[in-house]
């Protein structure tokens, strides 16, 4: 375990980059970064998502060597981590699901095997309104419905969102 601090932790993905460097001075094994916070108050937060990240990285071992525990989502949901299931089904399903459009056309899109051709026939519409589509639920969410494991944090937002509901 170690905590990093200072002018060098700023956004999560440039923090990841700067911690990637020093992965000689790590132990075999996944490097996995728990999201920051604010002063040592929210370091348990940071660490038990880090933690989870680390036990579960064994399930993607195509992921990079070093990552950020938000990369692990599904992994980590999938591995019982609690605070995991609630950030896919509580922050991510939330923000696809407060447009009918964009949630049919995600699960229509990943139904059909990311095919724009075959989402646009299924839903009625052009294949320029997918693309549309597509890059707002990128927009809403964070997440790129196009790229393999992107699709994969999305259906398992959809997943467990809709077991919530």
């Amino acid at each position: 375990m170690c905590i990093v601090g200072g002018t060098g932790v700023t956004e999560p993905v440039e923090t990841c980059e700067r911690i990637a460097r020093l992965r000689e001075h790590f132990a075999p094994g996944p490097v996995v970064i728990g999201p920051t916070v604010d002063g040592l108050a929210g370091a348990p937060r940071s660490a038990r998502a880090a933690a989870s990240g680390y036990r579960a990285a064994k399930a993607w071992p195509e992921g990079p060597p070093t990552l950020l525990a938000v990369d692990l989502l599904p992994e980590r949901a999938l591995a019982g981590d609690g605070h995991a299931r609630r950030i896919l089904a509580g922050e991510i399903y939330p923000a696809l699901a407060a447009n009918k459009e964009l949630l049919d056309t995600c699960v229509g899109f990943l139904d059909a095997g990311s095919s724009m051709e075959a989402t646009a026939r299924a839903l009625f519409v052009h294949p320029n309104t997918v693309r549309y589509r597509l890059k707002r639920i990128q927009d809403v969410t964070g997440y790129n419905p196009a790229d393999a494991r992107e699709s994969y944090v999305l259906r398992m937002a959809i997943t467990l969102g809709r077991l919530q509901d």
